[in-house]
């Protein structure tokens, strides 16, 4: 079985071949990639040692993104589910509304370092384009949003902002016309234009660099957290459950990332999948379900797959989840046994939905509504000395019309 390697970051403990466990992650890209992926991997790993960029970080972080995010109880679900407490580290506080904006400020700092005045990115739930649109505007910068026309379609609201913030939005219009093939097009073009562009990938997927700058700045969730959890309970509990739900997996790396040295009988990691509709054979589950090893985006990691090896389609309600692939990171968590995966359908993230927003002054969005679902799930079952903490790491405002049309124009005058 593969180990964690006490001691050392997560994003580092891979081989001189940039694989985890041997199997996952790597650089598997064309030969025009290399040059420039090799250049930011060098100009990173000067950056994330370098005090004053280290501290340029913080300022923006604190002063633009908003930290340290809420770290608030629950009272309301707890009393109602009458098990574990639950609370909630409200990560949608973020300017912007959701956890995207940390990677998406690194990524503008970056770009500004080395350079360049141009920068481009993916998005499903248009979170990710959002927030990189807001940073490209903060630093200057002229900005490029690749982005799948059924996600356009039920996303408007953030495809609004991101033309109000001056980006372009690339329509594709290939395959499923979702998350996967706008982080193909993405890529695509910054193979032609990598010379003056940047690439920011919208979560921990793709070549090992990506990766590794996107754990690296979601994991301001985690540090805040840790001190959260200390100055309300004097110490990190003794049972505690740390759920988040998991598409590409960058806001549970960044939740996770501080307690991953600690004893998984202490500090449990429950990564939630999108199980898709309920009775259909579609979702988006890589782990759950056991996928196969496969290569999508330049890395090795566990993807869907049909019976000839091509990418299997996938469904979600949920655009942020709906992704036939997962990080490198997570499939090594999963096969350490650090984290354990489960899914929640759309029914169940919707009734989620209901609940939390019924008796909490909350909304999340229909990505941590998965989470919430596992947590409303497995609540009743734990005592009332077990912790549970939801990263509630977006805001429900993009999905309106979804969850209207789905529970009701009523929903939201709660």
């Amino acid at each position: 079985m593969l180990k964690l390697q006490k001691g050392k970051a997560i994003i580092d403990q891979h081989d001189k071949h940039y694989l985890y466990g041997g199997k996952f992650g790597g650089n598997f890209v064309p030969e025009t990639l290399k040059k420039p992926i090799e250049d930011l991997t060098q100009l990173f790993q000067k950056l994330r040692y370098d005090k004053k960029f280290i501290k340029e970080r913080d300022y923006y972080f604190k002063t633009y993104v908003g930290s340290p995010t809420r770290f608030i109880k629950l009272y309301n679900l707890s009393l109602h589910l009458e098990g574990a407490q639950i609370y909630a580290k409200v990560v949608s506080d973020a300017n912007g509304g959701a956890h995207k904006i940390y990677n998406a400020v690194v990524h503008a700092l970056i770009c500004k370092h080395a350079g360049k005045k141009y920068i481009i990115g993916d998005t499903g739930a248009g979170y990710a384009g959002k927030m990189l649109s807001m940073a490209a505007k903060k630093f200057g910068l002229k900005c490029k949003i690749f982005m799948g026309t059924k996600d356009m379609a039920r996303q408007k609201v953030n495809c609004d902002a991101i033309r109000k913030n001056g980006a372009e939005i690339v329509p594709v219009d290939s395959g499923s016309k979702t998350l996967v093939d706008a982080v193909s097009e993405c890529m695509r073009y910054w193979v032609s234009n990598c010379d003056t562009t940047h690439m920011c990938v919208g979560s921990t997927v793709g070549p090992n660099i990506f990766v590794k700058i996107c754990a690296w700045s979601t994991a301001q969730i985690s540090r805040e957290l840790k001190v959260q959890l200390k100055e309300e309970f004097g110490e990190i509990p003794k049972k505690l459950k740390l759920i988040n739900c998991v598409g590409g997996g960058s806001s549970a790396i960044g939740f996770w990332n501080e307690f991953m040295d600690y004893d998984k009988k202490q500090v449990e990691f429950i990564g939630v999948e999108a199980g898709g509709p309920k009775n259909s054979k579609l979702h988006a589950a890589p782990l759950t379900y056991n996928a196969k090893l496969g290569v999508l985006h330049g890395a090795a990691q566990y993807v869907l797959q049909d019976k000839d090896g091509q990418i299997s389609e996938t469904s979600s309600i949920s655009a942020g989840l709906d992704y036939p692939g997962v990080s490198p990171l997570h499939c090594f968590l999963k096969d350490t046994k650090r984290a354990r995966y489960t899914v929640a359908t759309d029914e169940q993230a919707l009734e989620a939905f209901k609940l939390v927003s019924q008796l909490e002054n909350l909304r999340p969005s229909l990505e941590p509504s998965h989470a919430f679902a596992e947590a409303i799930k497995i609540a009743p079952k734990l005592s009332n000395d077990t912790v549970i903490v939801v990263d509630s790491c977006g805001d429900a405002l993009k999905d309106k019309k979804i969850i209207e049309k789905r529970l009701g124009k009523l929903i939201w005058q709660h």
